[in-house]
């Protein structure tokens, strides 16, 4: 793994990130058509089955992109930065996809044109800006003070960033499906507790995990993953983005355990794209659902359940739809704060 070179970062609040960000009423999708996307009655507690952190991409019908905290049924906490985005004269678009928060409080997130750390009174205390024509969808806090990033690209670089000193102390570059296209390359890296760098490639069709020089050291073969998680019985637990269920796989490649999309429409729900996803120490896995398929048709949305929890069984035990009150919006970044650790609790190797 070569030594980076000390990025110039810098906190972005001309981008709208602010206070004043922070004030506006989130817009509602238009009503929803005759055709639902789950049933009327939904399984669970609704909003207060789980105090979790949410966050989703391309909310377009909102000037807002939200990250929110929800405890006893009820927000919490929430942060917004703006949907539309101007860099060097031209517009852009922010997306949050992935949302951390830490043991003290700080919230980590991507957003597309970069990522930031965020306090809990709100102030940007770090800013990362992605080179131009690149994009950065993955960020995982290491420790309380480093960050390990993924900028989609040619190639994708992995970083490992120190937060308090802007230091690249390692990167890693990897080659991307198709690299003139930034955009669908991945929206999941992470840095496992052993060191190695496990990716979805969304694009190409992969889930591939890396040792700290960029070579192979695991292959998993599967359609459009958008989020591959190394579960602690050492499996890999990987999302199908618009093609795909969810499944489980061990070290051989070989499935233990799935989750198809026909499981949830026998069961009246229409599943868009599965993105995130957590299992829970009970043993019950929880995917995030973005919105359905026609995602620009927004009137479709607010009959989606934007996040399912389904028990080894495949019994669905909790399912959320939540569009107005509060507007949560589409469903990518998830995690559940109900669950022991620290997710920032990854030892920092270079």
């Amino acid at each position: 793994m070569s030594l980076g070179r000390v990025l110039v970062v810098g906190i972005m609040m001309s981008l709208g990130m602010g206070a004043s960000a922070q004030t506006a009423t989130p817009a509602v999708p238009a009503a929803a058509p005759a055709v639902a996307n789950s049933p009327a009655v939904l399984p669970g507690n609704g909003l207060a089955q789980h105090p979790f952190l949410y966050c989703g991409e391309w909310n377009f019908v909102n000037p807002q992109q939200t990250i929110w905290i929800i405890r006893d049924g009820k927000p919490a906490w929430s942060y917004s930065i703006p949907y539309d985005y101007i860099f060097d004269g031209k517009k852009d678009f922010e997306e949050l996809g992935d949302c951390t928060l830490l043991a003290n409080g700080n919230v980590v997130f991507s957003s597309r044109r970069g990522a930031s750390v965020v306090t809990p009174d709100k102030k940007v205390i770090w800013h990362l800006e992605a080179r131009t024509g690149m994009e950065l969808h993955s960020i995982q806090a290491i420790g309380l003070d480093h960050v390990f990033v993924a900028e989609n690209g040619d190639p994708i670089r992995m970083l490992l960033i120190n937060t308090k000193t802007n230091a690249v102390e390692s990167e890693v570059d990897i080659k991307a499906g198709d690299p003139t296209q930034p955009h669908p390359q991945l929206r999941r890296a992470r840095m496992t507790a052993t060191g190695t760098i496990l990716v979805a490639h969304m694009d190409d069709n992969r889930v591939t995990e890396y040792n700290n020089e960029g070579g192979v050291v695991w292959n998993y073969v599967t359609p459009s993953p958008w989020a591959a998680v190394r579960l602690a019985n050492g499996n890999t637990l990987i999302t199908g983005n618009a093609k795909g269920g969810i499944v489980e796989v061990n070290k051989k490649g070989e499935v233990v355990w799935r989750l198809d999309r026909s499981d949830l429409a026998d069961a009246g729900y229409k599943i868009g794209c599965i993105q995130d996803v957590a299992r829970l120490a009970n043993g019950d896995t929880v995917f995030s659902n973005w919105v359905p398929n026609d995602v620009k048709e927004p009137s479709q949305w607010p009959t989606t359940a934007q996040l399912i929890e389904v028990n080894p069984a495949k019994k669905i035990v909790w399912a959320l739809r939540e569009w107005t009150d509060p507007a949560l919006g589409p469903a990518s970044g998830i995690q559940f704060l109900d669950q022991p650790g620290h997710p920032e609790n990854i030892p920092i190797h270079k």
